[in-house]
């Protein structure tokens, strides 16, 4: 293979083609000032933040340094129907609570898996994803739902967050070195088939999860008081529910009733994609995607507007867009006009390439419609108030098309053709797919 070696004849080329346009030279003086991301904003993709048709919601939510965007978002779609169905528009949910659960489902899951492969080697590719995936913060729609399903939902007063939980690397850092530390013990015990010693060894590791998160966290709260005030300022005092009870009772959310529509065109379109590697717990939703043209998700989150609803979605925030204004557009920052160069690639493209990637998780609350034409969606964020428009996003028509990769919308949204793909046998995806 012939070697190319970079010689003080070609860099002197490059050099003088820098210098053959004056304006570089401006341009670099500015950029080295200012950075790059400044210097290639582009003001002219501002929108404002008017909306034909908008949820009413008020208060937002912040994960902080968490990587819990799939929860807040989540538990924003369940809290949004709650204050609807009980006039109470800015009552919350407690995020650290469904978080603790999280994390010792993600154990058992995860043991569990340990012990499936301990024929295979370490350096097995497969072994190795769930080595490196192994307490991760990040999640899906149905690993939120399956969380709420089991244990209910809390109000944020019943458990508050921590600093644990709003700063979790430390956190997550220590439950991987000793999940990590316990999977080599049950790949041994597993390679010796002695399945007493094994059990015995995954529950006294599962133990383990339980008392670093009890003492992280705090325990959660087995039963509590329901007390607020709606938005007619009429009280309300509900005595010793459980979690699941309150749910139930309170929450106007059918988990069962809802899919996801996932646009990924490396994938098959119109096939059922299974991401079995996220999913966290035994017996609940499985991680299954409908792959499927942009414009079935678009037209089902309109209709989930019209209907009264916030729609999550899984996007990639940090592509295109400014925390300051809340500006989510394809045209936002130049960087190819400023530095002369041509970066575009298919959406298909950029999954491929691991460019494109699915990194947050977020609500969509509103949308401004022209004549049966998407102009803009309004966005729930959950990183506080002080970013975006009092911490509401707008994102262009374009932006949603291009960076968006799931939806999780009511099936009554979703053409009877395309539910029926449910039916079929899912393509299982491996722990490094591109929609990890």
């Amino acid at each position: 293979m012939t070697k190319h070696e970079l010689n003080s004849e070609l860099l002197d080329q490059f050099s003088r083609q820098f210098n053959a346009d004056p304006k570089n030279q401006v341009i670099s003086r500015a950029v080295s000032r200012s950075g790059l991301q400044e210097a290639a904003y582009n003001s002219a993709a501002e929108h404002n933040h008017t909306f034909s048709l908008e949820l009413d919601t008020d208060n937002v939510t912040n994960q902080k340094q968490s990587g819990r965007c799939w929860l807040f978002s989540t538990l924003n779609v369940v809290r949004h129907n709650f204050g609807k169905k009980n006039k109470a528009k800015n009552f919350t949910f407690s995020q650290s609570y469904n978080f603790f659960w999280d994390k010792i489902e993600r154990a058992n899951y995860f043991y569990d898996r340990i012990i499936k492969t301990a024929d295979r080697p370490l350096d097995d590719r497969t072994v190795r994803g769930y080595f490196d995936w192994c307490q991760t913060d990040g999640g899906q729609w149905h690993m939120a739902a399956s969380l709420i399903k089991k244990y209910g939902v809390v109000p944020t007063y019943a458990m508050p967050e921590s600093f644990n939980s709003e700063h979790s690397a430390v956190l997550d850092q220590i439950l991987a070195d000793k999940e990590r530390k316990d999977a080599l013990a049950l790949r041994e015990l597993a390679q010796k088939d002695d399945q007493e010693a094994l059990e015995a060894a995954r529950v006294r590791f599962l133990g383990d999860i339980y008392q670093i998160m009890a003492t992280a966290l705090g325990e959660p709260p087995k039963t509590f008081d329901l007390e607020f005030r709606d938005d007619d300022q009429n009280y309300h005092l509900d005595k010793d529910l459980t979690p699941l009870a309150f749910y139930q009772k309170y929450c106007d959310t059918d988990l069962d009733d809802y899919v996801v529509l996932a646009n990924a065109p490396d994938h098959p379109l119109n096939r059922v994609l299974h991401l079995g590697f996220e999913d966290n717990i035994q017996g609940g939703y499985p991680n299954l995607f409908i792959n499927v043209p942009m414009e079935y998700l678009e037209r089902a989150t309109v209709e989930q507007l019209k209907g009264g609803e916030a729609v999550w979605f899984g996007n990639d925030v940090l592509r295109q867009m400014d925390r300051k204004t809340g500006m989510m557009d394809l045209k936002l920052y130049q960087y190819d006009a400023l530095l002369g160069i041509d970066t575009h690639l298919s959406k298909a493209d950029r999954l491929r390439t691991g460019i494109g990637e699915s990194s947050h998780d977020m609500a969509i609350v509103g949308a401004d419609i022209d004549g049966g034409h998407i102009r803009k969606w309004k966005v729930e964020n959950s990183w506080g108030d002080k970013s975006g428009n009092k911490g509401y996003f707008t994102m262009s028509a374009d932006w949603f098309r291009e960076y968006t990769y799931e939806v999780a919308v009511q099936k009554q949204y979703v053409p009877k053709d395309i539910l029926a793909l449910l039916d079929t046998a899912p393509i299982e995806l491996d722990p490094w797919d591109s929609l990890i």
